[in-house]
């Protein structure tokens, strides 16, 4: 390696999966790829044929195109929460409007796992929130805290009060103008017609 090769600070791998997190972060991925998978049993098992040695087990039923549709949708509703994050809530409630009609239509929404994935998908997806962006932070660069900046509040020598301790006596007030006393003379009532407002 000589001085004028350029040294690459990642390799694509490493690119390809922090440009995987990014796109993941800005859309309600988990919610996407629940209600994918939570299409697949409740589409497959009305057509599965399982073999058990030499005996083959049929599970069609009556309603497999329901079972069918009711999977695409959830499989279209998973891509729809990746690709169209605008549309999460619509996405999210279809979602669990049609794994609560997959109890009925297919298998008991897919032997349970599919109904469950379903509903787990659309929770997720109806709950999402975009995130915001973090304001850039000008404070100081060698990590040691300010305490002003955490929102703690600065004790001074003319604070007379100390945690742990009981409140201290005040004398009562002079009266002020408001109260008859003071530099102004007559009660703030007075001045303003009589009555005491605030």
């Amino acid at each position: 390696m000589s001085a004028e090769t350029p040294v690459q600070s990642a390799g694509t791998f490493t690119r390809l999966r922090l440009r995987f997190r990014g796109w993941r972060g800005t859309r309600p991925f988990w919610a996407g790829l629940f209600t994918l998978l939570g299409g697949v049993p409740i589409a497959y098992f009305p057509y599965a044929t399982l073999k058990l040695g030499t005996m083959s087990l049929t599970m069609a039923t009556t309603a497999g195109a329901g079972s069918l549709i009711i999977g695409v949708l959830l499989w279209t509703l998973g891509l729809t929460m990746w690709f169209q994050a605008a549309t999460r809530v619509f996405a999210g409630v279809a979602a669990i409007i049609l794994g609560l009609v997959s109890l009925v239509v297919s298998n008991i929404g897919g032997f349970i796992i599919g109904f469950l994935l379903a509903m787990i998908g659309g929770a997720l997806s109806i709950s999402w929130m975009p995130g915001k962006d973090r304001p850039e932070e000008s404070g100081p660069q060698d990590g040691a805290a300010d305490p002003m900046d955490k929102g703690a509040t600065p004790t001074t020598a003319e604070d007379p009060f100390e945690p742990g301790q009981p409140f201290p006596s005040y004398p009562p007030a002079d009266g002020g103008p408001a109260q008859g006393g003071g530099l102004d003379g007559p009660r703030a009532e007075h001045r303003i017609g009589g009555d005491r407002v605030g």
